[in-house]
């Protein structure tokens, strides 16, 4: 593939998702312009932006992030938002430990509307935002949020400011890594799969047959 000059190309949906006030819309904004602003209306109903990286030589991927409003929660229009989403941020503000008490929402919420075609949750990433200022709660203890996501099933979390660019890229590329790995696996079980339809055996019985010979 390489040796053609072309580069493979993916799209993925990421879902950017937590309480309002939480700083998604800037961290959309920091992610893809390499911008700050103080003053952002608070997104209504949905929103998304388009990164494209160039993510080794022959892999070119596009992220479409959706933005998606705090007070769309338990809408029934979030249904349709997180559809073919393959990947999520769940968002919440180190200031106010509110808007952390609603995460385990924010995650059963997704995992009840969009899952990944083997059945299981999106890989999603917990964003710690506005790091650069006060914290309250939970995020103070490194071993406790560890737990906490181990236990609610995210993937990794991230302290994170927009404002003063940290760990935004970073996270980002944390996600797009799980989100390339599960998609290599599923093309794996494709392959497999056609190879079953194509002379009727799971490759246990092909592996016995051969021994039997």
């Amino acid at each position: 593939m390489a040796g053609s000059g072309e580069k493979k190309e993916h799209l993925y949906k990421i879902l950017v998702i937590g309480e309002l006030g939480t700083g998604k819309t800037s961290i959309i904004k920091r992610y893809v312009h390499q911008f700050f602003s103080q003053h952002y209306r608070a997104t209504i109903g949905v929103d998304f932006a388009l990164k494209v990286i160039n993510w080794d030589a022959d892999t070119l991927i596009r992220l479409q992030l959706w933005d998606i409003a705090g007070q769309e929660r338990f809408g029934n229009m979030t249904r349709v938002y997180y559809k073919e989403a393959v990947g999520a941020c769940v968002v919440f503000d180190v200031t106010r430990a509110s808007t952390f008490e609603a995460v385990t929402k924010w995650k059963n919420d997704l995992d009840s509307k969009v899952q990944l075609p083997d059945g299981s949750s999106v890989p999603c990433v917990l964003l710690a935002n506005k790091c650069d200022q006060a914290k309250e709660g939970l995020v103070n203890n490194t071993t406790q949020m560890d737990e906490f996501c181990k236990e609610k099933g995210f993937i990794g979390w991230f302290e994170t400011s927009a404002k003063e660019n940290i760990n935004i890229d970073e996270a980002a590329r944390f996600l797009v890594t799980k989100i390339l790995q599960n998609d290599s696996d599923d093309l794996g079980q494709e392959k497999e799969n056609e190879r079953i339809a194509l002379d009727g055996k799971p490759p246990s019985e092909r592996t016995q047959k051969k021994s039997c010979c």
